[in-house]
């Protein structure tokens, strides 16, 4: 409804971070006539859930088991928007551009025991995303953490602008 209102029946790039890059990589595929291509900025991972409840038991108390509680919380539809995030495969949305932008400095590694885990479980996110198109490319933001478009904005702002220079061109 929000594409229609914004865009009418024109055809759209989509830029979400992170549950709403989740939400932009769940679209796009299903609506391929409408988006024409994709930026995901640090986006949730399609595996989120099953990553985090294999990762950090639900025994775990202190930072690691409130994050493993919040988070699946949030994922349940306990969230402002009461939207629910499933776990799953990503679908192809052809060979639209998709440029996946990843975070380059390593604020889930700060939750104690579980960090580094956590990390790895999120760049296998994001390289699995790459899997939304046969023309994606990924891209490191070096100095930023999860807020991309705060820390380097002129690093979303130049992804924008190639997925759309590919389009026009």
């Amino acid at each position: 409804g929000v594409i229609d209102h914004v865009a009418g029946d024109a055809p759209v790039v989509l830029a979400g971070h992170s549950a709403g890059g989740l939400i932009a990589g769940r679209y796009a595929p299903e609506h391929q006539d409408r988006v024409q291509g994709l930026v995901l900025l640090d986006a949730t991972s399609p595996t989120a859930a099953t990553d985090l409840m294999a990762r950090i038991p639900e025994s775990a108390t202190g930072e690691a088991g409130e994050l493993r509680a919040q988070t699946l919380a949030v994922y349940n539809g306990e969230n402002p928007e009461q939207l629910r995030f499933e776990d799953g495969e990503v679908a192809s949305a052809g060979d639209i551009p998709v440029r996946v932008i990843q975070h380059g400095q390593q604020y889930l590694a700060e939750v104690p025991e579980y960090g580094e885990g956590l990390e790895e479980d999120w760049t296998k996110g994001q390289r699995d995303w790459l899997n939304l198109s046969s023309n994606s490319e990924l891209i490191t933001a070096e100095n930023s953490g999860h807020y991309i478009y705060v820390d380097e904005p002129e690093v979303a702002v130049d992804a924008v602008e190639a997925v759309v220079a590919e389009i026009v061109s």
